[in-house]
């Protein structure tokens, strides 16, 4: 009795399979591509005015083909150090502030939890739901009773606020994920809380810590509504800095893209280098 050969199904069935999967892969591609292009285009019309005159920023329909100059960039940097040195000190000021409030707090929430714990973690994240414009009124009378309107304390203390529920939760995720074995390891040995906080929490969290650091200080850079709000010359950020290019004269379109860029740079360079830390600080507390 004689077999007949298999018919070459898998074959025949595998081809068009890998074809199918060639074209999904180069459409998610273009795809990817086209958001990519989509998200950064207003980026890259910022840059492109920056380099115009105020005539053909303003121009319609758009000029395309246009000579560089750096006219609105000499502009800008007459006023932009100041600035930078208020958004560095605000901004790395609240974050070491926030961190140093937020990370015993998040560490006794993950490590010593209570019945209470889930309740404090809800308030502190209910903070963010109220708009800014709902406490700006009473938040500028206490400033200004205490003499804090304008200054770089008061811009630190409203970032802080501002970053601390920020804090407490991503940390609070990450302390989580440290085995507990490890705390009860260290128990038996005799070590204290304060050792177990700085010896193990600390040190495994390193990764989170970084990610959380990045969070925290492109919030406090790119906050306007309370530094427009609670400054005025003495402390404005370059948040209020971009703003001071549209006076009772006009929108000066091209110097303010020029602001905006000088402004953007920093934290685009500081993203950039840490990146990798970024991205490895955000995956570690994904995944239980």
């Amino acid at each position: 009795m004689t077999t007949l050969p298999a018919k070459p199904t898998a074959v025949r069935q595998t081809a068009p399979n890998r074809t199918g999967q060639q074209l999904q892969k180069i459409a998610l591609t273009v795809l990817t591509y086209l958001l990519a292009f989509v998200f950064f285009f207003p980026i890259l019309w910022m840059l492109l005015a920056a380099f115009k005159t105020e005539a053909q920023a303003f121009a319609i329909p758009p000029v395309f083909t246009f000579s560089p100059i750096l006219d609105n960039f000499r502009t800008a940097l007459g006023t932009y150090f100041p600035a930078l040195t208020h958004s560095l000190v605000a901004a790395l000021g609240s974050t070491v502030l926030a961190f140093v409030l937020g990370l015993p707090a998040a560490f006794a929430l993950a490590v010593y939890p209570s019945r209470r714990a889930r309740g404090i973690l809800t308030w502190m994240l209910s903070t963010k739901f109220m708009p800014a414009v709902g406490v700006i009124v009473p938040l500028f009378l206490i400033f200004k009773n205490l003499h804090l309107l304008d200054t770089l304390p008061g811009l630190i203390l409203m970032y802080t606020t501002m970053n601390l529920p920020l804090v407490v939760w991503m940390m609070h995720s990450y302390m989580t994920e440290i085995p507990f074995a490890i705390y009860e390891a260290a128990k038996v040995d005799g070590a204290t809380v304060w050792q177990e906080f700085f010896g193990i929490a600390l040190p495994l969290s390193l990764p989170g810590i970084s990610a959380t650091a990045l969070l925290a200080i492109i919030f406090a850079w790119n906050e306007v509504f309370f530094a427009l709000n609670l400054t005025s010359s003495d402390a404005a950020p370059l948040s209020v800095f971009i703003g001071s290019f549209k006076t009772s004269e006009g929108l000066f379109w091209a110097q303010m893209s020029a602001a905006a860029v000088l402004t953007v740079l920093p934290v685009m360079i500081f993203g950039w280098v840490a990146q990798r830390q970024l991205v490895r600080g955000l995956s570690f507390g994904a995944v239980k």
